[in-house]
């Protein structure tokens, strides 16, 4: 089964979750190929001792480093992982059993998503997602969005897998709006390039109106009021994304 499947990660200073990813696919795929984008941890330490193949591009848009990594994949079926993410025994049986079927005609699976906020399983209020992460190389393409970017299906059909992919994106307040303030950079920038224009009505209330979307609209509240600062720090973002487009250039030169 090993000679089929590829991992490819993007990375930058993930050391404090990266092992556990590995860990999670290391001795059932081919091979596992990474994209650093100049890590200054034990990043790249780690993933030697997994025999992760690597190769330093220091690249900030997602899209374009993932595309990147894509390319170093030569054919066969991918998983593409995130440094946080971890794959479960029963979603790795379930990978085996559909890309072992020969009269398999689907190219490309939607794997589901079960988020945790400080290690507390997140159910509601935008968590309960899929993305279709596992695919054939020569059946999908993906759009060089700075953040966010997402693989599509060029040929053939999709179907969607059962078992979830535990993701552990929100370990600790402080990282958390860390990286939305990062998050919110990149998002005006896309926004000013795609022609939006910012206001001081989506300054103040697009974050009021994230803030109630997420945790009382889709019921964000059924998982617990220990959730509140992951859904104040979507309205952050979304106030900083608003307000940073300000600052933004319109540019199709610089660098997302």
């Amino acid at each position: 089964m090993a000679n089929k499947i590829t991992v490819s990660l993007i990375t930058r200073n993930a050391d404090s979750t990266l092992e556990e990813t590995l860990k999670s696919v290391y001795g059932w795929v081919l091979k596992i190929v990474i994209a650093d984008a100049g890590s200054t941890d034990k990043t790249l330490e780690i993933a030697q001792r997994y025999k992760a193949i690597t190769y330093s591009n220091p690249e900030k848009n997602e899209g374009k480093q993932r595309l990147f990594c894509l390319n170093k994949v030569k054919s066969g079926w991918i998983l593409v992982l995130d440094s946080d993410e971890i794959v479960t025994s029963s979603l790795k049986q379930e990978i085996i059993k559909v890309i072992s079927n020969k009269n398999n005609s689907i190219t490309g699976y939607r794997i589901p998503f079960q988020n945790f906020f400080l290690g507390e399983p997140l159910h509601y209020g935008g968590e309960n997602y899929s993305k279709m992460i596992l695919f054939k190389k020569s059946s999908v393409f993906i759009k060089p969005d700075s953040i966010h970017a997402v693989y599509e299906i060029k040929n053939g059909s999709t179907g969607e897998l059962k078992n979830k992919i535990f993701h552990y994106s929100y370990q600790s307040v402080p990282k958390l709006y860390s990286k939305f303030t990062s998050y919110a950079w990149r998002l005006a920038k896309q926004k000013k390039l795609a022609g939006e224009r910012t206001s001081l009505k989506k300054i103040i209330l697009y974050p009021v109106h994230m803030f109630w979307a997420r945790f009382f609209h889709d019921k964000g509240y059924k998982d617990g009021t220990f959730r509140i600062p992951l859904d104040l720090a979507f309205a952050y973002m979304e106030f900083m994304t608003y307000f940073l487009m300000l600052f933004a250039k319109n540019s199709q030169q610089q660098n997302l």
